[in-house]
């Protein structure tokens, strides 16, 4: 199997970055062929911007989306958003790793949702939307760390629902939007907090991805049960 992983942290000695190496090895020890994005150490730019596109269509007035649809039917983005999508293409299985932070991704992960997710390569342009979309047929995880315990993160909790409030709009709007099917999640509560937890998720983590196709999909449902005001139809609620 084909796996990218797009990693997000700043520091290579960090949890996540460990992580991120345990990956490598443990991914690469099953025989699967590993590509990583670390976008820190790439410089990746996050700001979506005129300079994304090599041959705009409208030059006079900016409109990133339009532009995006442009760039993809004439081949045209920058070259570093072309070798994202390049490497989503190659991959059957995509891992991203990052801290959570302010209860989303870091900034230059949203940078590359927001530049590498065009319009014209993962939606619109005759392209459909969630399990219709341009990147379908592939599997997505996230693994994250949290700086709050596993209790803060339930129904009841502080910071809210851990997959209902705080994940969702990652697996349902950005990864199942773009067509990939997502996957549960793998998630170190407060590691930087305890060692022996630490090498604990590390054994987990190391478990789990050595029989990556036994990872639950999360349920979403289909475009087609949804009707034309994108209401779910009464059968299905």
């Amino acid at each position: 199997m084909n796996v990218l992983i797009v990693y997000a942290h700043p520091e290579p000695k960090s949890f996540n970055g460990a992580l991120k190496d345990l990956a490598v090895a443990a991914l690469t020890a099953e025989g699967h062929q590993v590509q990583v994005s670390d976008l820190y150490a790439m410089n990746f730019k996050a700001a979506a911007d005129r300079d994304d596109f090599m041959m705009p269509e409208n030059p006079d007035f900016f409109k990133y989306q339009l532009e995006q649809g442009h760039a993809s039917r004439t081949n045209s983005f920058s070259q570093d958003i072309k070798e994202e999508q390049e490497k989503l293409l190659w991959a059957d299985f995509v891992i991203f790793q990052f801290p959570l932070w302010w209860y989303s991704v870091p900034a230059i992960l949203k940078g590359w949702f927001d530049r590498v997710f065009a319009s014209g390569f993962v939606y619109g342009q005759g392209i459909g939307r969630y399990d219709q979309g341009g990147l379908k047929g592939r599997k997505a995880m996230v693994s994250t760390t949290t700086g709050s315990p596993r209790q803060a993160y339930t129904p009841y909790g502080m910071d809210g629902d851990i997959h209902e409030k705080i994940l969702y709009h990652i697996h349902h709007g950005m990864l199942y939007f773009a067509g990939f099917e997502p996957v549960e999640p793998f998630i170190a509560w407060t590691p930087a907090r305890d060692e022996e937890a630490r090498n604990r998720y590390l054994d987990e983590y190391k478990k789990r991805l050595q029989n990556l196709s036994a990872i639950p999909s999360i349920p979403y449902h289909p475009t087609a049960h949804y009707d034309e005001h994108h209401q779910l139809k009464i059968e299905y609620r």
